[in-house]
């Protein structure tokens, strides 16, 4: 095979010490180092001082992130890579072994380096991605308050849409509180724009609730308050640390259906501006692992289902094309329409979300949104739609006009 790099190293990165294997040419040196900023800037004076052309590294666990901000700031060229992509061969690992696979297949040309973006949009992506660890234990807490609430027989959810809002949370407050429950404090705190009369909130808050149960249902609800002021927080401080730049690509994928300030932002965290790194919009959505897979043999297509990717996008993503999918004058409606039918609605969701990803890659690469419309479809195959569309209809008893007046 042609050789790539004449100078190149492969590192097998650990918590506690890394291992270093230099190719120069057809010979390999190893050396080990520990995982301290000192010891890792060592390392790279040797590999500065051996004139080392490249660097890789498997993404194992956080441990590389050490080592590559080190590369980053002493403009050492490094490229992380994806485990499964150079696997040795079994019954033969060792550390020393591994880094030297990895110098052997980087000398070759034969390792793909995986998406890293800068160190900006690096901490951008804690941000966002802590605030999303942060709204999901906080929608965990709300589904323990409702737990709680029906094992009281307590059924204020029944009555009211939300159990998070204000007037849900003034009857809450209400139970817990040493007051005894009387239609007249139910009058009192009831919203009048509440579609629910007074009658059927007082009956949906009379329960059975025992003082041990008031004490958890108080600590429940201090906890959901201090995780959304802990949230609020979170938004103040991606808000303060975004990039002029950024705040244009948001307001941009804005224009889409399903899509919020707070998904926009999840979303160029995880992507980022700078469409170059993705040659295809194809490309983006298979990193992204909502491209359908390949699996066939012997001429059979297998199941397609998708790869990982990137969870959180993925996930945000999805959650973005259920709200699409509510909007009727929408293209991404018809899509799910069509597909829910035979696939059913969470497959349906998936290929809006990858819909919705190819469209994000165009407007990043500088082209504006602009939704296909809900009659998309129905531009294309027209006659054969009316000749089913009829078919249909005579199987259900109707018979056309110039039939009914020739009988």
């Amino acid at each position: 095979m042609d050789v790539v790099y004449e100078r190149c190293c492969g590192i097998d990165v650990h918590k506690r010490k890394v291992t270093c294997a230099l190719r120069l040419g057809k010979k390999t040196t190893v050396k080990e180092f520990g995982t301290y900023t000192q010891d890792l800037r060592g390392m790279v004076a040797w590999l500065k001082n051996e004139r080392c052309q490249i660097v890789a590294m498997e993404s194992t666990g956080s441990y590389w992130k050490p080592l590559y901000n080190i590369f980053e700031l002493e403009a050492v060229e490094a490229i992380v890579v994806n485990a499964q992509h150079m696997k040795a061969i079994p019954g033969h690992k060792t550390d020393i072994n591994d880094a030297a696979w990895i110098a052997d297949l980087l000398q070759h040309g034969l390792l793909k380096a995986s998406f890293i973006p800068g160190r900006e949009q690096r901490e951008l992506r804690e941000l966002t991605r802590y605030r999303k660890s942060r709204m999901e234990e906080r929608a965990r807490e709300i589904n323990r308050l409702q737990k709680i609430l029906e094992g009281a027989n307590v059924k204020v959810g029944s009555a009211l849409t939300n159990i998070m809002g204000d007037s849900a949370q003034r009857f809450l407050r209400l139970l817990i509180s040493d007051k005894a429950l009387t239609l007249e404090a139910v009058i009192q705190n009831r919203d009048p724009r509440l579609k629910s009369s007074a009658d059927e909130l007082f009956r949906s808050l009379c329960c059975i609730m025992t003082p041990l149960q008031k004490e958890l249902l108080s600590e429940v609800m201090a906890t959901i308050r201090e995780q959304t002021v802990r949230i609020a927080r979170m938004d103040a401080m991606i808000e303060k640390h975004l990039s002029v730049e950024f705040i244009a690509a948001s307001e941009a994928i804005i224009a889409l259906p399903g899509i919020g300030i707070v998904s926009a932002h999840q979303v160029l965290a995880e992507i980022g501006i700078d469409m170059s790194r993705f040659p295809t919009a194809h490309h983006l959505c298979s990193w992204a692992g909502l491209s359908p897979g390949n699996n066939e043999s012997a001429g059979k297509r297998r199941s397609g289902k998708t790869n990982n990717g990137n969870p959180t996008l993925k996930t945000t993503l999805v959650q973005c094309a259920h709200s699409a999918m509510m909007k009727k004058d929408s293209f991404f409606y018809t899509q799910a329409q069509r597909i829910a039918i035979r696939r059913g609605r969470k497959r349906a969701a998936v290929a809006v979300a990858h819909s919705m990803l190819i469209a994000i890659w165009h407007v990043l690469s500088g082209k504006e949104f602009r939704d296909l419309g809900a009659d998309y479809y129905n531009q294309f195959n027209r006659e054969r739609k009316i000749n089913l569309h009829l078919k249909q209809l005579k199987s259900l008893g109707w018979v056309p006009p110039a039939q009914t007046e020739a009988s």
